[in-house]
């Protein structure tokens, strides 16, 4: 057997190397690869041994074509640099790799189009996608919905799109922090948005236009989501006067302090500053950041198991939304006299 499967060094490790040196068809490597009950145990031992000497390892995909999965979850996100992205992602990954899955994390350029593309590109190699914070258009995500392979909407409540999903609920809290503003005295706000096309960024905003009736009155000024983006917004949103700048996540409140203190205005002795998704940075600044507590843990936990459930054609109902708390840190304070 030692001279069957001695291999050059040169020569790359097939099916077909394994199938010659054991003496079988390559139809019946391939079934004990997969683990196939069809074939005897001996012949099995035979393969497997044969495979062992010559250090073969077969492709994932001829595998997944075998048993019909790929094992593979694919992942589209916003901003790969942003933590809290990050954090979802990895709860999810805990469960896909205790299912027996590898994820393919994607992003793109911010264009719904863009998303889109990458969505279908993405089908033919995964067994399942997951969309977080999806910025497809309803048109868009009815044609995944068509799709053969479960597509799952994370962080995005849509009616009359067939697609299992799951959202943290950011009306509520965001309602809660306006309270908590106008308690402590403050009527004119600015909001520093995300992007238009994100469906957090509306629920937060629907929020805030309701918050007139505790006395608020609200301005918006456009941003991205990211540090830089709440740095270079400041400016434009004290031309409003407000007395508290409500952004839109933690990443945008990072900025829009820093460029506070380059003004020479304290936060929140001059003006109040929040935030939303409770970030690790929310909680070493200086102030301590004010902020919404987004349950990354379970919301990882919920997808993926509506996604299981998709992979294993079960019927399930979205769960509710999410809820998320507000906490009170020192970035928020009285109106100044």
């Amino acid at each position: 057997m030692a001279d069957q499967t001695r291999v050059p060094a040169s020569r790359r490790v097939t099916i077909n190397t394994v199938a010659k040196a054991a003496g079988v068809s390559i139809a019946t490597v391939s079934r004990v690869m997969s683990g196939s009950s069809s074939v005897t145990p001996d012949l099995a031992a035979r393969v497997h041994k044969v495979a062992d000497e010559l250090s073969y390892r077969p492709s994932s995909a001829a595998r997944g074509l075998v048993l019909g999965s790929l094992r593979n979850m694919g992942v589209i996100l916003p901003d790969l640099a942003n933590a809290y992205f990050f954090d979802v992602v990895k709860q999810m990954h805990h469960g896909a790799t205790a299912d027996g899955y590898r994820m393919l994390v994607a992003d793109y350029s911010g264009d719904a189009a863009d998303e889109l593309a990458t969505a279908l590109d993405l089908l033919g190699q995964v067994d399942g996608l997951v969309l977080l914070s999806s910025r497809i258009p309803t048109s868009g995500l009815k044609e995944l919905a068509r799709q053969s392979t479960p597509v799952l909407l994370v962080n995005r409540v849509e009616l009359g799109v067939d697609l299992p999903m799951v959202a943290v609920d950011n009306f509520t809290p965001m309602m809660e922090l306006c309270g908590h503003l106008a308690k402590l005295g403050h009527r004119r706000i600015v909001y520093v948005k995300g992007s238009d096309l994100a469906w957090q960024n509306r629920e937060r905003w629907r929020a805030i236009e309701m918050a007139k009736v505790l006395g608020i009155e609200a301005t918006a000024v456009p941003s991205d989501g990211t540090i830089e983006g709440g740095y270079d917004v400041v400016e434009e949103a004290l031309t409003h006067e407000p007395t508290a700048l409500v952004c839109f996540n933690d990443l945008t409140a990072l900025g829009v302090i820093s460029k506070l203190r380059e003004r020479g205005l304290r936060v929140p002795e001059d003006i109040s500053v929040t935030g939303f998704d409770d970030i690790d940075m929310a909680r070493h600044l200086a102030p301590r950041l004010t902020t919404v507590v987004s349950p990354k843990i379970d919301l990882g936990d919920q997808a993926w198991s509506l996604m299981r459930a998709a992979l294993n054609n079960e019927t399930t109902t979205s769960p509710p939304l999410i809820s998320a708390d507000v906490v009170i840190r020192e970035s928020t304070g009285p109106v100044p006299s």
